[in-house]
């Protein structure tokens, strides 16, 4: 099992809410939420069907709409416990969230399905998925020169058990050498759904901030690694990288750098030769914008120069069949 080596590191959001003309009974009281809009105002219901654009609260006389981007926190009425806040746009493919801190334990169980294993012909790395219809965030260097991409998905059983699905066909999206990520789409099972993990609504990192990274350092399924940010601002070639003393080894390229409330800030895809505690990541700032002009990195399959492994080799000839 191999990862990909660099220069002298290892690379290893609708402003309104609609009502939907339905007329329901109110659920119980221990299902109801309290919803907090950005603009101040609350609702009070049960969600009824949650998707990673809008959800649909029965407010007791009726239903209504709510795009996510709009939702400022979600708790349940009875303890008040907060949960998730979603935002994003139409266009965006990703989520944000403004968790609460937890500790790694907690957050790895939570976010743990959400990270997966990326396979190519000529070594392996990490990934993470960002909404539900299976976009997948990995490292350019882990795809570089591929056309035949496979991931393994670490899906959770009602037991609680990871189990291991592969996942064949999965196609590239967008490229961005510069920033070293890569855009993928898995196709969907139909025995369960996508887990996607959230981004960090901003980028606030400071020194001394706790970080944990989830990836697969030389083929070690779901492996969490747990230190600080180090520094927040390294620069390398011209592109700024976080710095942290979590332990990045080759296969860890392209999973999520996580903070203290379970947010990705970072995609892990390098370490220093020689040194330990020296793992970097890529901001989620460029990840951000790496997805909101994902066009412009589309990848071209008919391209003949966008990969070099189009064909399997030629089987040996059977000695015994020879004219």
């Amino acid at each position: 099992m191999t990862s990909c080596f660099r220069s002298a590191a290892v690379r290893l959001s609708m402003p309104c809410v609609l009502a939907v003309t339905a007329l329901l009974v109110s659920g119980p009281a221990e299902a109801r939420e309290i919803i907090e809009l950005r603009t101040g105002h609350t609702l009070t219901g049960e969600v009824l069907k949650e998707t990673d654009r809008e959800i649909y609260v029965d407010i007791g006389v009726d239903v209504v709409r709510v795009p996510t981007e709009q939702i400022r926190q979600r708790r349940d009425a009875e303890n008040k416990s907060a949960t998730p806040s979603l935002s994003g746009s139409t266009e965006d493919v990703f989520l944000t969230a403004e968790l609460p801190v937890r500790s790694v334990k907690d957050l790895a169980a939570r976010f743990g399905e959400g990270v997966v294993l990326v396979e190519t012909p000529s070594g392996l790395g990490s990934g993470f998925i960002i909404n539900s219809r299976g976009y997948c965030i990995t490292n350019y260097h882990v795809v570089e020169q591929e056309t035949r991409v496979s991931v393994t998905i670490f899906h959770r059983t009602e037991m609680g058990d990871f189990i291991r699905k592969r996942i064949e066909d999965v196609r590239i999206l967008s490229l961005n050498p510069f920033f070293d990520l890569a855009l993928l789409q898995l196709p969907k099972p139909e025995d369960f759904e996508f887990t996607p993990v959230y981004l960090a609504p901003s980028f606030e990192l400071q020194e001394g901030d706790e970080a944990f990274a989830i990836g697969n350092p030389l083929g070690l399924e779901r492996s969490v690694s747990q230190g600080i940010v180090s520094t927040r601002n390294r620069n390398f070639e011209g592109v700024v990288y976080i710095q942290t003393t979590a332990e990045i080894n080759p296969g860890n390229s392209g999973g999520p750098l996580f903070n203290n409330r379970g947010e990705v800030v970072g995609v892990t895809n390098m370490k220093l030769i020689g040194g330990e505690g020296l793992g970097f990541a890529i901001p989620i700032t460029y990840v951000k914008h790496f997805l909101r002009n994902r066009d412009a990195f589309a990848f071209d399959e008919k391209n003949p120069n966008t990969g070099y492994r189009y064909l399997n080799a030629p089987r040996r000839r059977d000695p015994a069949s020879s004219p």
